[in-house]
This record gives C-alpha cells, sequence and structure tokens, in this order.
C-alpha cells in the first residue's frame, strides 16, 4: 500500500439502500436475484446480503438504455 495513497474504504450498501435507490420494492430485486439479474452480492455470514457501490454503479451503466 502507498502511504501518500492511503485505500479507500470499500462502500456496501444494503439490500434495503440499494432498493431505495432504484425504487423497486425487495421483492424485486430478489427476483432478479433469483433470475441471476441483479447487481453481484455478497453474502455475509449471517445470511445478509450487502453490494458493493462500485458493483452497482458498473451494473447501472450496463443497463442503461435497455429499458423496454
Amino acid at each position: 500500500m502507498n502511504a501518500s495513497h492511503p485505500a479507500r474504504p470499500r462502500r456496501y450498501l444494503t439490500v434495503d439502500e440499494v432498493c431505495e435507490e432504484l425504487a423497486v420494492p425487495r421483492s424485486t430485486f430478489y427476483q432478479w436475484r433469483a433470475t441471476r439479474k441483479a447487481p453481484p452480492c455478497i453474502k455475509l455470514p449471517n445470511g445478509a446480503l450487502r453490494i458493493r457501490r462500485a458493483d452497482l454503479d458498473r451494473w447501472l451503466d450496463a443497463h442503461e438504455g435497455t429499458a423496454a
């Protein structure tokens, strides 16, 4: 690690935070997850999910302009 450029802490979002940002219900998020359409998730030992901010941003960029 370079001392002049300290590592930025990773930002992890909860499912609720992602759903609020996307204005979708939790059920939609879990449906996307079941069909492998959701952004990449990290499953914690307690079963809770977290989504990296960077992964959500990449996922949104990849889906830009694909709405029917």
